[in-house]
């Protein structure tokens, strides 16, 4: 499934790069849960991959960006388009669990395998603009979030311990499978054609899909029909809770330093002098980073605490983007920053379900998530354009800016990792408080 890729277009020259929003879902040990949690569990909404046939659309878009006669329209709603397909996922998110409870997992999986092929196979068809909104955006959006959201809550719930370990070493393949599925889509093009390599993707990933569908297989069976509905729906008075909020700010500042990060790396390799080659080479090199880090951040979010680990990770980030990319003027520096930066931009959606299982708890897990994924639909979005807007020019003092932009979000979102666990530790120090007060006014009126 996926997320899209990145495209740096310049003066004469088009050069593609893969890139991913990242698949985040380490659901980690939720401390040992019992057998009713576990079903609980299997009914949690994980988030798009960011890998897969969707890493194609880079190849898509530089073509019709250097064949304007097939596809007349702007970089900025190419970009839209990538933006649409994961907003469109997003969006559904909160109807995905209710969907699967009513038909089942494996329909859930083979409905959206299905959209998933309509969607590639009209766009081989499409000619204007808008009508790649409809089938590479929404149509394909729909089915992306029907297919991973259903499919990968499957993992979950097999494992009491070291869950997220044992999830992130599952999606360790979203960086290596983007980079095949973006260089495999750009030799197809060079050979086949733009419509040819469409419908070839939307066959292949037809097939994978409903093989997919075919072999999964939940924890017990279905989910048990004793699960109430109301901690499954989207609740708006979520949006008005603190720690929500929280991690909707760091959710969201990282989420746009990230995706203007992609967007602008290659283009800044071309601006300090370096050949697409090596371009390629430092996105390749970002991609790796995201494919390596993720079992380790699983395994270490485990041991040490999923809150604290995303609070340093983010800071982490944040240093890499002023101590890294800002003085990275030469290939050598530039490829530093590629590996390590991969493996530290991404950090929200690795630990995010982890995160959020830790402050609202397992049984509202899938509703907040669904929340949460409605506020993301607009850095989702919008995320590539403004970077087109900020790095478009290739200049040098453009650039600086859309650095110190991306650092500034990611230390916007490390703050709010530290204001949600110094909110957590509140709460809980007030819950020890009242416990306090209420065994002490219980010995009272025993004594009297």
């Amino acid at each position: 499934m996926a997320h899209q890729t990145d495209l740096a277009v310049e003066t004469g020259e088009v050069r593609t790069e893969a890139f991913e929003m990242e698949s985040p879902h380490a659901m980690g040990n939720i401390n040992e849960p019992s057998t009713d949690n576990m079903a609980n569990i299997a009914t949690v909404e994980p988030i798009p991959p960011n890998g897969g046939y969707g890493w194609s659309w880079a190849v898509m878009m530089a073509y019709y960006a250097t064949h304007p006669k097939e596809m007349p329209a702007s970089f900025f709603e190419y970009s839209l388009v990538g933006g649409l397909s994961i907003s469109a996922a997003m969006i559904i998110s909160p109807l995905v669990t209710i969907v699967r409870r009513r038909i089942g997992l494996r329909l859930t999986l083979i409905l959206g395998s299905v959209l998933l092929f309509i969607s590639l196979l009209t766009s081989s068809f499409a000619t204007e603009i808008w009508q790649l909104f409809l089938s590479q955006g929404v149509c394909f959006g729909v089915g992306m979030g029907l297919s991973y959201i259903s499919g990968a809550a499957v993992l979950p719930p097999w494992f009491t311990s070291r869950r997220s370990l044992a999830v992130g070493c599952a999606t360790a393949g979203v960086g290596i499978g983007g980079l095949v599925y973006s260089i495999a889509s750009n030799v197809l093009v060079e050979e086949v054609g733009i419509r040819w390599t469409y419908r070839i993707l939307a066959f292949c990933g037809l097939g994978a899909n409903l093989l997919a569908a075919f072999l999964l297989k939940e924890w017990g069976g279905r989910a048990q029909p004793d699960m109430r509905l109301d901690e499954e729906r989207f609740d708006p008075r979520d949006f008005g809770r603190i720690e929500i909020l929280l991690l909707i700010a760091w959710g969201f500042a990282t989420d746009l330093g990230y995706v203007i990060l992609l967007y602008s790396l290659p283009t800044y390799a071309s601006s300090i002098g370096l050949t697409p080659a090596q371009g390629a080479m430092s996105s390749a090199l970002l991609n790796l980073g995201m494919a390596l880090s993720r079992p380790l951040i699983g395994y270490i979010s485990d041991s040490f605490g999923r809150i604290n680990i995303a609070g340093i990770l983010t800071f982490l980030c944040t240093i890499s983007c002023f101590g890294l990319w800002l003085p990275a003027t030469t290939y050598a520096p530039l490829l530093v920053f590629s590996l390590i930066g991969g493996a530290l931009c991404g950090v929200f959606w690795c630990t995010i379900t982890p995160v959020m299982a830790e402050v609202v708890g397992i049984q509202k897990l899938a509703s907040t998530f669904g929340s949460l994924c409605i506020a993301m639909a607009l850095p989702t979005t919008f995320g590539g354009p403004l970077a087109m807007q900020i790095a478009g020019s290739g200049e040098s003092l453009k650039f600086t800016e859309a650095q110190l932009f991306v650092g500034f979000m990611f230390l916007t979102g490390t703050l709010s990792v530290w204001f949600l666990r110094c909110w957590q530790i509140f709460k809980v120090e007030m819950e020890q408080g009242d416990n306090s007060t209420t065994t002490f006014s219980a010995s009272l009126s025993l004594v009297t």
